[in-house]
């Protein structure tokens, strides 16, 4: 059997995002978590026909090892106020340019994720979507100055911040000073070490819903390179894969901790930079509480653009039909 998807390609100030507009199943209605797992039981070998080589890679995955093609589908919302159900507001810019969305206020969008609802504003001003700017979930400090031994570097302190996905935080520090001579692959080294050493020592349960737990993200920060950030940071996510983007969760993640220890108030805004260069505009919306923690409602601006129509075959006839990876 073959079967046939078509995608959108395009990318998030540099991050590629695939979004699959046609040939995906089609999921009940319910809370996005349930079909997140219903996908995932049932429906995982689209995730990773599209998603692996040879028609994808690594970079292209979703951002953990329980990343599933539902976070970049345009599927109908469990809520009658959001216009469309989606994981991540990177989808956002393609929705609306190609017409799979149509808001009911212009301008103005709510998507719905596992992590909670995100309202989202855009600019227009003609054919194109020149910006996006994402309200995203509540963030917050979850743990600060937590130390651990890891291989290559010796004993790290991090913080624990959670703002979609919780991260392991990292600044400059005696046995690590900064980003500047590591490249892609020494990051990523690195991280799964870290990761590794993080997981008996600490495992962050979000207060809300203990479904969201544990550390699979890290962000290594350090000072920008240009005049437009007020800092920079690569964000480590999946198992191999450094976000080619500020991120949105990574900036959120960073401005609670920043907020936590004192750094960032109401109001600030603060610029993250990428590895390539790009940059995110956060701020702090506002101060909120998650559970026992002390938190902020954190806002991401960013760019996406659209570079290609996709329809891609999954042919049974073809022994690589449903991927692979290379470890």
């Amino acid at each position: 059997m073959r079967r046939s998807f078509f995608c959108i390609d395009s990318h998030t100030c540099g991050n590629p995002v695939r979004l699959v507009a046609g040939g995906g199943p089609l999921l009940p209605h319910a809370p996005i978590a349930e079909r997140r797992e219903l996908f995932m039981r049932d429906h995982d070998w689209i995730r990773q026909a599209l998603m692996f080589e040879p028609r994808g890679h690594d970079i292209m995955s979703a951002r953990s090892s329980t990343r599933h093609i539902a976070r970049t589908a345009i599927s109908p919302s469990s809520s009658s106020r959001s216009a469309a159900a989606c994981r991540c507001a990177r989808t956002v810019t393609a929705a609306i340019e190609e017409g799979l969305v149509t808001p009911r206020v212009p301008d103005r969008l709510s998507i719905e994720t596992p992590a909670g609802r995100v309202d989202i504003r855009y600019e227009k001003p003609g054919e194109f979507v020149d910006s996006v700017l994402m309200f995203n979930v509540a963030s917050y400090l979850h743990a600060a100055d937590v130390a651990v031994d890891v291989p290559g570097l010796g004993r790290l302190v991090v913080d624990i911040a959670y703002g979609g996905n919780f991260y392991a935080v990292v600044e400059p520090q005696e046995s690590w000073r900064g980003i500047d001579g590591l490249s892609a692959s020494d990051i990523v080294g690195l991280s799964r070490s870290l990761r590794e050493a993080l997981e008996p020592v600490c495992d962050p349960v979000h207060p809300d819903d203990e479904r969201i737990r544990g550390v699979h993200h890290a962000i290594w920060c350090d000072k920008p390179s240009t005049r437009n950030a007020d800092g920079r940071g690569a964000v480590f996510y999946g198992d191999k894969a450094i976000d080619r983007s500020p991120g949105g969760t990574g900036t959120s993640a960073r401005m609670a901790q920043l907020h936590g220890k004192g750094r960032l108030k109401v109001g600030d805004i603060f610029r993250q930079e990428s590895l390539i260069g790009t940059v995110f505009e956060g701020r702090v919306e506002a101060e909120t509480d998650i559970g026992p923690f002390k938190g902020i409602t954190p806002s991401v601006g960013g760019w996406a653009r659209i570079i290609g129509h996709n329809t891609i075959f999954v042919d049974d006839r073809d022994p690589l039909a449903h991927g692979f990876q290379i470890a």
